[in-house]
């Protein structure tokens, strides 16, 4: 079996203090309105690759270990400012790698965006090598993955209309499902990639960002 993962799931753990539990990224509960808590998968998602990329590499702008609950939640609304949903939240790979590339520049660095989009239409979708490939792509390049599931089909794990975060993926071969663990509202889960492709009845998009230092 093939397993890749980002090199350091570790550095995405926060404590809520009020709690002591242990969340794996940001969560979209843990913003202070109705409307941020329904509708920010996508700035929480963004959050928490933005947060992974510039706290593991040198060019970081945030001191390292935003470890709890408390000192994360002023950097995901500052990424709200740049990534914000519309009503009908941040529907396309293009909008999420557009608004997550303002808020970068903002600060004065440069980055890249790759993504790769599962349209409604079975006839012109990728196959699963194509989508199984991008992610290992970045996975090896210590990039976790957005993914945005318009339908989420037969996962009975994960919500439609949702962005997650993927950070490992499994190709067992011989017929076995690829597996992808994601970061989903502060938990891990697994899902399977083979039956979101098969029974998503909208699609959906995957994408991934490089930074590239400061402009």
């Amino acid at each position: 079996m093939s397993a890749i993962s980002i090199s350091n799931l570790k550095l995405l753990k926060i404590l809520d203090e009020g709690t002591q539990e242990i969340f794996h990224g940001c969560s979209q509960e843990w913003y202070p309105t109705e409307w941020q808590r329904f509708s920010g998968c996508g700035p929480s998602v963004a959050s928490t690759i933005l947060f992974y990329l510039l706290s593991s590499r040198s060019e970081s702008v945030f001191e390292a270990g935003i470890s709890s609950r408390n000192s994360c939640l002023p950097f995901m609304e500052e990424v709200w400012e740049y990534v914000t949903p519309t009503e009908r939240g941040i529907p396309s790979a293009k909008m999420f790698c557009e608004s997550v590339r303002a808020y970068v520049r903002s600060k004065g660095l440069k980055i890249d965006c790759g993504f790769i989009d599962v349209p409604e239409e079975k006839a012109l979708r990728p196959a699963l090598s194509e989508i199984s490939g991008f992610i290992e792509k970045a996975l090896l390049s210590d990039l976790p993955v957005g993914f945005l599931l318009l339908c989420n089909g037969k996962l009975q794990e994960v919500e439609a209309w949702h962005w997650v975060t993927i950070v490992s993926l499994e190709q067992p071969g011989s017929g076995a499902p690829v597996v992808v663990e994601i970061l989903d509202k502060g938990q891990i889960k697994r899902i399977d990639l083979d039956l979101w492709l098969e029974t998503t009845g909208l699609g959906g998009s995957f994408a991934y960002f490089s930074i590239r230092g400061k402009r």
